[in-house]
């Protein structure tokens, strides 16, 4: 079940969910598509995993980020190969909704990433995102190398002690990042209605400025 932030008008419900429900197929979506891993990165390019609930989101909220060359939403974090998003979105898998950002190293930090990232998730809700909820929807950090995980764990001292109260995100091992069906690719972009529709009765931006205030992101 959804549990919306604030009360919504009818015909936005049938469009809030990242979720999709059990044994529908959407006209256009290629249920026989297999998702495959990421492929190797181009020379010069660095990547991080993030999970932020709903990959739609996760997406959106970091290709402004400077340095980033793009975003791609995946699954990783559990255990099935080639997992569907029927699969994780019904929680079978252990994979979270998640996100990789390719980024140029030279114009960003992993560092800066982490700060963006924290500023646009619920640190306080472990057991999902805003209105999505299970794990499929768990805030993660995955680090890749020890590098990554010393900052993420330094990150997130240092955000518990901002925010005064223990932070519930985790910081997690990714293993493979299976990339997502190619729907949900750029779909606020190409799906601009739905997209706006799910964002705002998930209560995600209202969430978030709950949270953090004058730090919360402006979302366009």
């Amino acid at each position: 079940m959804l549990h919306f932030a604030r009360v919504v008008p009818f015909w936005m419900l049938a469009l809030t969910a990242c979720a999709a429900e059990p044994g529908v197929v959407r006209s256009g979506w290629n249920a026989q598509e297999v998702t495959q891993a990421a492929p190797p990165l181009a020379a010069g390019q660095a990547e991080a995993y993030f999970a932020m609930g709903c990959f739609w989101c996760g997406e959106s909220d970091f290709e402004p980020a400077p340095g980033v060359v793009s975003v791609v939403s995946g699954y990783t974090g559990g255990s099935v190969e080639h997992p569907s998003y029927e699969q994780v979105s019904g929680g079978r898998t252990g994979h979270a909704e998640s996100v990789r950002v390719i980024y140029d190293p030279t114009k960003v930090t992993y560092e800066a990433l982490l700060t963006w990232f924290w500023h646009r998730v619920d640190p306080f809700d472990g057991g999902g995102q805003f209105c999505d909820h299970g794990s499929q929807y768990r805030p993660v950090i995955f680090p890749l190398n020890a590098a990554q995980r010393a900052a993420a764990e330094a990150s997130k001292v240092a955000i518990a002690k901002e925010l005064g109260k223990p932070v519930a995100v985790t910081i997690e091992k990714p293993g493979t990042f299976w990339v997502a069906e190619a729907h949900h690719q750029d779909f606020c972009h190409l799906n601009v209605e739905h997209y706006t529709a799910y964002r705002t009765g998930c209560g995600r931006d209202d969430r978030l400025h709950e949270v953090w205030g004058g730090k919360a992101p402006v979302h366009p």
